[in-house]
């Protein structure tokens, strides 16, 4: 590593690559085009160049209209000048036709089997179309039978006398493609014009041990492709140029995990000693045996929390594995060495219910245990703050209210975080920064493949619940077809009468005029009618939080058999006497967050079901998917598959989730990039941990990662 001699540390109050060079630098962007780039988060120079291309057209091969004889595999482009259906032969029979047209001539696309709704919606006039297929003849005029036709922008048309491929950016509103290309030329003139105010981020021995284009190369090769490229590999990010642009993302991403990682290991931790016979007396008075993977990651925790440095781990466990215990169990750690706890969870239904655990399980130990939520009156707030910031309580469950500036402790040792992936990085930190440093103990029942877990939460060290208790029965999982619901609601009834109870869950709170779905509103008023002799009712989102609380109240009690919900109840509710779980238009959810709902039944001794109601098509992708719920009881499996199939975005749900958002990587599709990128990332701050024998490193690093990963300054 000798790409730059030793200097002192950069200042990042300065490294702003925007305020550096803004877009007012490129010619042709004035203060309208910046406002509307600022909307895509294109502010500077650097953000333009980033913008790639998500497809590319190939016109080496397109003919011009005129030109084109018949025979296969034609390609041209041109504008619609007429459109609509036609009547041919003596059957007179329907034929749906084009007229296209360039600057040569015209041609006619004619369609015999089609759907009228379909081809008129899909086709108006001056619409630019990308064509291909085989060209005939018919008394001597050339035609289109049956073409495969891809609509393009009308500007992208104008470019078909130039061969070659001809990149597609995504739609930035009031903002045409050859526009766009246009200020992208103008910025990659600029870029190469200066190659030392822009500089690689990549180090040049980076580069060379790993065979990679420098920036300049892969941006010119990016945007402007050469007539040689394979316009497969363009396709799929395989390039030269893509391969070097994924591997850098990944690289600057791992590095801030890397210096995330290393940091933390330089604070001095409070080492919370805990002896063998004492953890021994904590497990002998729980009501039920550890598992021998919770008594592992109970020891892998206790060796962390004696430890010289803070504790930043993940806990990993399937619904129902037992992290709870585990969690509680490492509370008792701190307390006993005179610190306090706090376990933040992401909603109230969760906050309340940990509250209730948690009384049970520190009664014997005689620990108070508070609550801190949105909802509690200015005056109970008032008084629990008081209360922790006095150390008079040890532990405490909130939701984000943890967070307020006005909640102070007097010594916090122990954070734990439940549903990690509901809270994003900075919130952590937040709740981190509310005592000096604090062990970190992150917990989530979605089990988050090795893949995902590694690139979000690199920074921690991983400990995995993979063993349920014994006598946890297997939750017998079946798929039903919308028509049957007669067939359901019969085996509601049946379970009912047995005296046990069910959820019913539906993916809306009231019914949308745009999805024809089954609403949780509508239904309810339905199902009442449906089960008089039951007691039915009604949870979402929108109630009160006290309406809430006493719903989930008289469902835990048994006064109510049949809970009507929406996923709010996806965390939260333990009531072992709950054997149904029904899922409505279960190929609407993902399959994560359904085995996630699926877990909360089987908490009793008694056999469960959990009934999958299919809307979509028996053959469809969506009744597919849910086959491998059918299958698998396992989530780890169900996770990869979900993974595999939504992307990671989706797979975690909102963009709060805490996932980096990657421009041009993919988890999946890159992830022996990713391995490899990890590997040198964490290598080269081994060896240079400060980040001072690259500065153009450093610089890239906070200016992509700084602040969404809370990184704090290594110089």
């Amino acid at each position: 590593m000798k790409d730059a001699p030793r200097t002192a540390a950069l200042s990042l109050s300065s490294s702003n690559e925007t305020e550096e060079h803004p877009l007012r630098y490129i010619k042709g962007v004035g203060p309208a085009i910046a406002e509307l780039l600022a909307q895509k988060g294109i502010e500077s120079l650097r953000d333009l160049l980033d913008f790639f291309p998500f497809k590319y057209l190939d016109r080496r091969s397109l003919t011009p209209i005129k030109s084109l004889t018949p025979g296969p595999d034609r390609v041209t482009a041109g504008r619609i000048l007429t459109c609509g259906i036609a009547f041919g032969g003596r059957t007179r029979r329907k034929i749906f036709e084009i007229l296209l047209g360039d600057d040569s001539g015209a041609i006619s696309l004619k369609w015999f089997r089609f759907n009228p709704r379909q081809m008129m919606g899909g086709f108006k006039k001056r619409m630019g179309l990308l064509v291909s297929g085989e060209v005939t003849e018919f008394r001597g005029v050339s035609q289109f039978i049956h073409p495969t036709v891809q609509v393009m922008d009308a500007d992208v048309i104008d470019e078909i006398a130039a061969p070659g491929i001809v990149p597609v950016y995504s739609q930035i509103n009031g903002l045409g493609q050859k526009i766009l290309k246009k200020m992208i030329g103008n910025a990659l003139e600029l870029f190469e014009k200066s190659p030392q105010e822009f500089q690689d981020p990549l180090p040049d021995s980076l580069r060379e041990l790993l065979h990679l284009l420098n920036k300049m190369d892969s941006y010119r090769e990016i945007h402007s492709p050469n007539l040689e490229e394979d316009l497969n590999k363009l396709a799929n990010f395989r390039t030269p140029a893509f391969l070097r642009e994924i591997f850098e993302e990944f690289f600057l991403m791992e590095l801030g995990l890397a210096v995330k990682r290393k940091s933390a290991k330089k604070e001095a931790g409070i080492p919370l000693p805990v002896s063998e016979t004492r953890a021994a007396e904590w497990k002998q008075s729980l009501p039920f045996r550890l598992t021998g993977a919770q008594e592992r990651v109970f020891s892998e925790i206790t060796d962390d929390l004696k430890g010289p440095y803070p504790m930043n781990r993940l806990l990993q466990g399937d619904v129902g594995s037992g992290k709870t215990a585990v969690c509680f169990l490492s509370a008792l750690a701190a307390i006993e060495n005179g610190y306090q706890v706090a376990l933040m969870a992401p909603t109230e239904i969760l906050a309340e219910q940990h509250f209730q655990n948690a009384r049970t399980f520190f009664a014997p130990h005689k620990v108070p245990v508070s609550l801190l939520t949105g909802r509690m009156t200015p005056a109970e707030k008032k008084k629990g703050g008081r209360y922790l910031e006095r150390g008079m309580v040890p532990f405490v469950v909130g939701t984000h209210a943890l967070l307020s500036e006005g909640v102070k402790f007097k010594n916090l040792g122990l954070v734990i975080i439940d549903e990690q992936h509901r809270f994003g990085v900075l919130q952590r930190a937040s709740l981190k920064e509310k005592g000096a440093n604090p062990h970190i103990l992150v917990m989530t029942a979605t089990p988050i493949p090795r893949t995902l877990a590694m690139t979000i939460y690199g920074d921690l060290d991983l400990s995995v619940i993979d063993e349920m208790p014994p006598g946890r029965l297997p939750i017998q999982t079946e798929l039903l077809p919308e028509k049957s619901r007669r067939l359901l609601y019969g085996r509601i009834g049946e379970i009912l009468a047995r005296g046990e109870q069910g959820y019913i869950v539906y993916p809306l709170v009231e019914e949308s005029e745009k999805l024809a779905l089954r609403d949780a509103t509508q239904m309810y008023q339905e199902l009442q009618s449906v089960f008089p002799k039951f007691t039915v009712a009604l949870l979402h989102g929108r109630v009160s939080s006290d309406e809430k609380e006493s719903v989930m109240r008289a469902f835990k009690s048994g006064e109510v058999q049949l809970l009507v919900s929406t996923t709010v109840i996806e965390v939260g509710i333990d009531v072992p006497n709950a054997t149904l779980m029904v899922i409505e238009h279960a190929d609407r959810f993902g399959l994560s967050q359904l085995h996630q709902l699926r877990g909360r039944v089987g908490r009793g001794a008694g056999a469960s079901t959990c009934l999958l109601v299919g809307s979509g098509p028996p053959d469809g992708l969506g009744m597919k998917r849910l086959r491998i719920l059918c299958e698998s009881q396992d989530g780890f499996r169900i996770a990869e598959e979900d993974l595999k199939i939504r992307g990671p975005g989706e797979f975690l749900g909102t963009r709060q989730s805490g996932l980096p958002s990657l421009r041009i990587a993919h988890l999946l599709r890159d992830y022996k990039i990713l391995e490899r990128a990890r590997k040198e990332a964490f290598l080269w701050i081994d060896q240079d941990p400060n980040l001072t024998q690259y500065p153009p490193l450093k610089k890239a690093l906070f200016d992509r990662w700084g602040e969404k990963l809370a990184l704090a300054d290594v110089g």
